[in-house]
């Protein structure tokens, strides 16, 4: 497996820290050059983005020690291979449901190359909660901009460079069961797993001063013990909010390697 942010020696330290927790999740890293992750709300036709993805090349099974169905496909593009899962379709990441914390868990342990967030273009506003929580986890983000084949239906328009550069990573339009846009996904998908395109995504800001205080005076602490973590704030925020999960992944180290 390439290591997409680098051959130093806290690089190689990382990947392997990577693929370690993606084996804990059941993900076999065999004959794959990247792993892609594909995230989103129920009913955004991303059953249909994985089946145009992988085609016959997938397999099921259930996540290791929970009944929530898993689903891994591949597929190839410019002789590169990728590994594709498909995530527990959710609302959010709050880690409230057990399908949360699949999805959580994968995105920021399993830290894929890129993860693919599939949006309902009829309900767009919906679907942005969940695509805001993912870019505060990573920036390796591709927005599949889905069902647009309704939103015409609609008459529902959508600007989409605009949106792409309000969230900082790329947006692709997409009707997947037409079969419409997917082969300009699977190039976004290579370009940020191979560092082509480098999204730079944007990032709530905190309304309430006295919240932003106490985030910005545990991310300092935060940052003295783990340096190299990529989302701090995030990971402080958690904190505060008493996520277990958050709280015994920083107690063990988890978030040691993490760069």
């Amino acid at each position: 497996m390439k290591n997409s942010n680098g051959s130093s020696s806290s690089g190689d330290e990382s990947l392997k820290h990577k693929e370690y927790h993606l084996q804990e999740m059941g993900v076999e890293l065999e004959d794959c050059d990247y792993i892609v992750a594909l995230a989103g709300n129920p009913n955004t036709g991303k059953s249909t983005v994985f089946n145009d993805l992988t085609g016959l090349h997938q397999h099921t099974g259930n996540w290791p020690g929970k009944t929530v169905t898993r689903a891994v496909g591949a597929f190839e593009f410019s002789d590169t291979k990728y590994k594709v899962v498909d995530l527990p379709g959710t609302y959010s990441l709050l880690a409230v449901t057990e399908d949360e914390e699949i999805a959580r868990d994968f995105i920021l342990f399993g830290r894929p190359d890129v993860t693919v967030v599939v949006v309902d273009a009829t309900c767009l506003e919906r679907n942005l909660n969940l695509v805001l929580q993912i870019l505060e986890i990573t920036d390796r983000v591709v927005v599949d901009l889905n069902l647009m084949d309704e939103a015409k239906r609609h008459n529902i328009e959508i600007d989409v460079a605009q949106l792409s550069n309000s969230l900082g990573v790329p947006v692709v339009p997409t009707a997947a069961r037409y079969n419409k846009g997917m082969d300009d996904l699977t190039k976004a998908i290579h370009e940020v797993a191979t560092n082509q395109c480098v999204p730079h995504a944007y990032h709530i800001q905190m309304d309430s001063p006295e919240l932003k205080k106490a985030v910005d005076e545990l991310s300092e602490k935060v940052e003295e013990i783990y340096p190299q973590l990529p989302n701090i704030q995030w990971v402080a925020l958690r904190l505060l909010d008493g996520d277990r999960k958050i709280i015994e992944a920083f107690r063990n180290g988890d978030f040691a390697d993490m760069a």
